[in-house]
């Protein structure tokens, strides 16, 4: 087999059999992935429900990231490997490939001489016959190689310009969320938060505890009752956003802190969720915790979001699974600080927490008896 087609045969080789799976596949597909949230991004403002498309295509953005981020991670990684592996082999390919060369290029005839005389000839014909195969499979394996690290070059040089647009389609997409949101009078309200008891509950207090347990004074008026159960999903409630866990509850942080609630890990201007449908009780900031969002899915229970930086929604407000009711605080990282392969993939890009307490009947119970943290996992 001459090189020429044996670089061909290993090109058509390492595109269909040997892609899949690769870093460059993870980090192709990411790419795709956001492209289609672009896509959605300009179709969101003509969907009849504006919040519960932009709230979807956020969500695309972040995932197609988070892919991106992974998938680059991964090829830097292969790729400074490939390289250091080629490296060492360097004395090695250079006599491959002049074997296979000297094969290529010397004529059929002389190829038959030999000075044994034609049992020589054979006996050399039937050892190059053995041979050959381990050479092509070393130069199939060689060019395969080569052409994995120039495919993963070529994809972090584009990378640039696809994260450019990812991340500023996912800024545009929040603005248009929190513009949505603001113009929405379509959901129902229990009740009408008076600001003026609002205020005055919060400057007498000096725990959660006891805010949470004078939120029925906070309301102008009567608060309609409800039927809510969520009951059925116990445990198997989803978390309100993308992250790592940190620390359970009762768990001791490394300030000395225990806390009756749980810790997640999220990036940078994530988006907060409601994971089930339910009337927001309060949302605004409070003592020491930063602004917080406090829903009631059912009566006598209440869930407790902590440490975010926007808030979305109006308090007395009843909205579905899946509305958005806030922004994770902290700045978008750079391009170069994306693409970098000092990430070791365990989450050391979650710079920001968001603090989760459940309550029944203002007692506070462990949130993993609600939701789904794949602690088992």
């Amino acid at each position: 087999m001459r090189l020429g087609s044996i670089l061909a045969a290993v090109l058509i080789w390492s595109t269909t059999v040997g892609a899949q799976n690769s870093p460059s596949t993870a980090a192709l597909e990411a790419a795709g992935m956001l492209e289609e949230a672009s896509i959605a991004l300009t179709e969101a403002d003509s969907a009849r429900d504006r919040v519960k498309a932009l709230t979807g295509t956020i969500q695309a953005y972040e995932a197609g990231l988070t892919a991106m981020r992974d998938g680059l991670r991964r090829a830097a990684l292969r790729e400074a490997q490939l390289s250091a592996e080629l490296q060492v082999r360097e004395q090695e390919v250079a006599q491959l490939l002049g074997v296979l060369q000297t094969i290529e290029t010397t004529a059929p005839p002389v190829l038959m001489l030999h000075p044994s005389g034609p049992l020589g000839a054979a006996r050399t014909g039937m050892m190059l016959s053995e041979v050959t195969p381990g050479l092509n499979a070393k130069a199939q394996a060689l060019a395969s190689d080569l052409q994995e690290v120039q495919t993963l070059r070529q994809l972090q040089q584009s990378a640039a310009n696809t994260l450019t647009e990812g991340l500023t389609g996912v800024q545009d997409a929040r603005t248009r969320l929190s513009e949505a949101i603001a113009d929405r009078t379509d959901l129902p309200r229990r009740f009408v938060e008076d600001p003026v008891r609002t205020a005055i509950l919060i400057s007498s207090t000096e725990t959660l505890d006891g805010f949470a347990s004078g939120l029925s004074e906070i309301s102008d008026g009567e608060i309609e009752d409800t039927s809510a159960d969520v009951s059925d999903l116990k445990g198997q409630i989803t978390l309100p956003v993308q992250g790592i866990l940190l620390h359970r509850a009762g768990e001791t942080d490394a300030a000395g802190v225990t806390r009756a609630g749980l810790v997640l890990g999220t990036r940078p201007r994530a988006l907060v969720t409601s994971p089930t449908a339910a009337t927001i009780r309060y949302r605004g900031p409070l003592l020491n915790l930063g602004n917080l969002v406090i829903l009631e899915p059912q009566p006598g229970l209440l869930f407790v979001f902590s440490g975010l930086q926007e808030v979305y929604g109006k308090t007395g407000e009843v909205i579905p699974e899946g509305t958005p009711v806030g922004l994770m605080p902290g700045e978008t990282p750079e391009i170069g600080a994306i693409m970098s392969t000092s990430g070791d993939g365990t989450g050391t890009d979650r710079s920001e927490t968001l603090y989760i307490e459940v309550r029944e009947d203002n007692s506070p119970v462990d949130p993993e008896s609600w939701f789904r943290t794949d602690k088992d996992g």
